[in-house]
């Protein structure tokens, strides 16, 4: 599931990028004082969106929280089901380092980022131009572009971390039970 997330996100994102850029070059001639404004403003408000962080930052709780909790169990002789996180890339097989895995936990977080950022960029050219062609309507087209914001924001987390979250829960009363803790 979180690959055809990925897949999805990153076709939907190419054809926003450029089917926003279609639209700000297709609608009229900008002077330089003014693309030099859109970029700036555009630029403030993703890096200062919530949005933009959240799902990378929830996804990567989420999945150092299922890493740690799995240590125990690796240290006891206990196999990998995730091939993400094997030596061989094959499910329940040796698991890879604890610094190699974090590594690819922090680099998925990168790609989270980059997939957050992207759609927030698009949402704020399509909410530029939208307010462009209507002005009276500011607050109204603002507001539709917070709730698809925050709703990628949240199906992304939602999809990116609920199933570490609960693996991480497992993990921690198997080991209790276990006495590995």
């Amino acid at each position: 599931m979180l690959s055809n997330l990925r897949r999805w996100t990153r076709r939907s994102t190419a054809s926003g990028v450029f089917a926003a850029l279609m639209l700000l070059f297709a609608t009229h001639t900008v002077s330089a004082q003014e693309q030099s404004s859109f970029l700036g403003d555009t630029f403030k408000k993703v890096i200062l969106d919530p949005t933009t962080y959240a799902p990378a930052a929830i996804a990567y709780d989420a999945t150092m929280r299922d890493w740690n909790s799995s240590q125990p169990f690796f240290r006891n002789g206990y196999v990998e089901h995730n091939d993400r996180f094997t030596l061989s890339g094959n499910p329940n097989d040796l698991p890879m380092s604890y610094t190699v895995g974090r590594q690819r936990i922090l680099s998925d977080a990168i790609v989270n980022l980059e997939m957050s950022l992207a759609n927030n960029v698009v949402d704020r050219i399509f909410e530029r131009a939208l307010i462009k062609r209507y002005p009276e309507h500011r607050r109204l087209v603002g507001a539709l572009g917070w709730v698809e914001r925050i709703g990628f924001a949240s199906i992304m987390s939602y999809e990116l971390s609920a199933q570490h979250y609960r693996q991480a829960a497992d993990n921690e009363l198997k080991a209790r039970q276990l006495g590995l803790r």
